[in-house]
């Protein structure tokens, strides 16, 4: 077996495996975990806007700060930082 057939039989081999690859149910990330510790609560939600939000939750002062990923400028952008107790008045 020379090398040219060699790297034929690979690359076929190599697009083989990429063909069936492209057919695997991948899994989508969903924005519906928790995480509690003593001082931080971080929860990841949909926001209203479209695309999801990462809240997080300093348990000691009950502020509360939402956190976003601006896709055009590449950036996590803080949207809002306020006291937990505002999003229950009436």
């Amino acid at each position: 077996m020379d090398r040219k057939l060699f790297g034929i039989g690979v690359l076929t081999i190599t697009a083989a495996v990429l063909f069936i690859a492209q057919f695997i149910p991948m899994r989508v990330a969903q924005a519906r975990d928790a995480i509690k510790d003593r001082d931080y609560t971080l929860v990841t939600s949909r926001i209203q806007t479209g695309g999801e939000g990462l809240y997080i939750v300093e348990n000691r002062t009950g502020m509360m700060a939402v956190f976003t990923w601006d896709a055009a400028s590449r950036t996590i952008k803080l949207r809002a930082a306020r006291p937990i107790a505002d999003a229950f008045a009436q």
